[in-house]
């Protein structure tokens, strides 16, 4: 497999393949979630992209019930809320992201701590399809 440059394109790439990807430095060790094209640790160059397992727990999140457009379009809005939350993974870094499975009008019911699994949520339709980056409530 020939090396993606280190772009947002290339996170949605992979995003579409449904794998979570990240990027580790060479040079002093770090993850980064988003990736990034240069270590902000140490501002090594020394790059590459590594495969994240998914698997972390809530940190925290909110609920929206203002929606804005492209959530509108999804069937969110002021009756029928959605959660976002930070998710860290276990291995370390984190990232923002929609948290589905949980009862959004009922944010009491959501804990921060809960172990997530990563969903990839599939939107719009032919050339405006794109994928999403989503957690769960993780099974078993």
């Amino acid at each position: 497999m020939s090396e993606r440059p280190f772009t947002s394109t290339s996170f949605q790439q992979y995003l579409a393949e449904h794998r979570l990807m990240a990027t580790r430095c060479g040079t002093c060790g770090a993850l980064h979630l988003p990736p990034r094209p240069l270590c902000p640790s140490c501002f090594g160059e020394a790059i590459s992209w590594e495969e994240m397992s998914g698997s972390g727990h809530l940190k925290a999140f909110t609920t929206i019930h203002i929606a804005p457009t492209a959530m509108i379009e999804a069937g969110y809005g002021r009756n029928n809320p959605y959660c976002t939350g930070v998710v860290e993974l276990d291995e370390g870094p984190a990232i923002s992201a929609q948290i589905l499975g949980v009862d959004a009008s009922h944010p009491q019911g959501i804990a921060v701590g809960i172990r997530l699994s990563v969903t990839f949520v599939e939107r719009g339709q032919g050339d405006g399809r794109h994928t999403l980056l989503g957690f769960q409530p993780a099974v078993g």
